[in-house]
């Protein structure tokens, strides 16, 4: 798999206390998968999932597909158990619900390090109220374990008193500092669920506008979600085929020493080769990770 680019474009949400999900899961074309012990698991629940999730981590059965497992909020009953459980569960990740402050990631870290997490497992935290979103860039720069945001637009509206609109013109602002604050300390970001699994014209229309303000992928309820996704977060043939010509005549006229480079007569800036770099890295990284 390539450093440099790591394929998140479907990111699928699993029920903790599903087993036979957790099985099924194996076989879906999900780049990610994220074992949930958080709203899909009731309380009664908790504790049998939470066996459920590090054991299916541990199989090592999925493949190349990254394991995330979400814990529930430090402050529950079960949230100190859970990161102290998946921090040996050999999980790639923990997502962390609610994320609110420096702090809030500062104490997940703690508990991972005396737990005896591998320096290997990320955080991932979940952008889901006002004040994280407020709070984002704080977040963000907050430490060299945090990688990635997940935008959790479904609490988000509900505590904006919003609602969930065809062009989410409520969630704009909240998804632009979540961007703004990821990319500008490195961190990979996700968007938001999509609620109507049965709506495929209008979950294919979201894809698209997160492609368009940035995400590298979205979290998903469904498998019928997945592929449309995959299609959608990928590069597109076209896009491909120009960026070979951007990065080839790029390397062309630097072995020539020309300071000025043409592709089907338009100028070619070094923006535009880094971008080219990217969608050719993330292409074979997607070639790698369905080699399984």
């Amino acid at each position: 798999m390539s450093k440099a680019v790591r394929p998140r474009r479907s990111v699928l949400y699993m029920p903790g206390a599903n087993t036979r999900a957790l099985e099924k899961a194996r076989t879906l074309p999900a780049d990610a998968l994220i074992f949930d012990l958080e709203d899909a698991v009731a309380p009664d629940a908790k504790e049998s999932a939470r066996a459920n999730v590090v054991a299916a981590a541990r199989s090592k059965g999925y493949g190349k597909r990254e394991i995330v497992i979400r814990c529930n909020g430090l402050a529950t009953p079960w949230g100190k158990a859970d990161a102290a459980a998946i921090a040996t569960s050999g999980a790639d990740a923990i997502l962390v619900p609610k994320v609110e402050s420096a702090a809030d990631v500062a104490a997940v870290v703690a508990l991972l390090d005396a737990a005896g997490a591998p320096a290997s497992m990320a955080v991932w935290a979940m952008m889901e109220t006002p004040k994280g979103i407020l709070r984002a860039e704080e977040i963000a720069g907050s430490h060299p374990r945090l990688a990635l945001f997940v935008m959790g637009t479904n609490d988000l509206v509900k505590d904006m008193r919003a609602r969930h609109t065809p062009m989410r013109l409520p969630m704009v602002a909240a998804l632009g500092i979540g961007m703004l604050a990821a990319r500008a300390y490195g961190l990979t970001i996700l968007d938001g669920v999509y609620n109507d699994i049965q709506d495929t014209e209008g979950f294919r229309a979201v894809c698209q506008q997160g492609l368009e303000m940035g995400f590298d992928g979205k979290t998903l309820i469904h498998p019928s979600q997945v592929e449309p996704c995959n299609d959608v977060f990928a590069p597109s043939a076209a896009e491909l085929e120009m960026a070979g010509k951007i990065v080839a005549a790029f390397k062309t006229a630097q072995a020539e020493g020309k300071g000025v480079v043409t592709v089907d007569g338009r100028m070619i800036e070094n923006l535009h080769v880094e971008q080219a770099e990217r969608a050719l890295a993330l292409a074979d990284a997607i070639k790698e990770l369905q080699s399984t």
